[in-house]
């Protein structure tokens, strides 16, 4: 009877755990479908009602929100991807960053979609392990740039700034300035990277297949090529 027991109990978080990725998805674009169908649906919605077609006061025609949601994001992106588009749209961001409040939304909010976005993809050039917080504990971090200008000055050597995030909210971290030749570098793809810290290290890139040297670093994992032209 244990046995038996045992072996559904076992089947049975067998089916969880193959079914919990489906569930999660499906829940995810649920809420991405009702949140965007909610955003101009009724208004849309109303606009049709007035212009003549027969739909109820309480009716709601399913979808209408999320296309014309999206037909306006691409309408935005088409202006502003011509010359007048853009100082228009210049204008009222510096007039919406002179509101106190939504200054501040706005700005934090723009700085993380640019750092994360397609035309910022040269943010993080490298994912890099590095000794911190302390000797004998070691950190996942991006490299995103080389150290210049009164930083470097003053500091008289050549660092590397590397960027921590915390995890699994890769948005927050610490930036270091590590001197160069304690930054291991990695094969490991800036996008696996962030997978890893982001599921907390549940999910582990596939091991790379690189030369190693005596001390189990990929050869060549001090050499950082930072100077921008990678």
């Amino acid at each position: 009877m244990k046995a038996v027991t045992h072996s559904i109990r076992r089947v049975f978080f067998t089916g969880i755990i193959v079914s919990l990725p489906l569930v999660i998805t499906i829940f995810v674009f649920k809420f991405l479908f009702e949140t965007f169908d909610n955003l101009l649906g009724p208004l849309v919605t109303s606009i049709i009602r007035g212009l003549g077609a027969p739909i109820g006061q309480e009716y709601h025609l399913p979808g209408i929100g999320l296309v014309s949601t999206v037909a306006l994001v691409f309408l935005i992106g088409l202006v502003s991807a011509n010359y007048m588009g853009r100082k228009l749209w210049a204008y009222g961001e510096a007039a919406l960053t002179r509101i106190p409040i939504i200054r501040s939304v706005y700005v934090a909010t723009k700085q993380v979609i640019d750092t994360f976005s397609t035309n910022s993809s040269n943010a993080f050039r490298k994912v890099v392990i590095i000794e911190y917080p302390r000797k004998g504990m070691h950190s996942l971090g991006f490299i995103t740039g080389k150290t210049s200008g009164e930083v470097r000055d003053r500091l008289g050597r050549d660092m590397v700034n590397v960027f921590i995030p915390t995890t699994p909210n890769p948005t927050s971290g610490f930036l270091l300035l590590v001197p160069q030749e304690d930054v291991m570098e990695l094969e490991m793809a800036v996008e696996d990277g962030v997978k890893m810290i982001v599921s907390c290290g549940l999910v582990t890139p596939e091991r790379y297949n690189t030369p190693t040297g005596p001390d189990g670093r990929s050869v060549g994992a001090a050499r950082l090529t930072t100077d921008g032209n990678d």
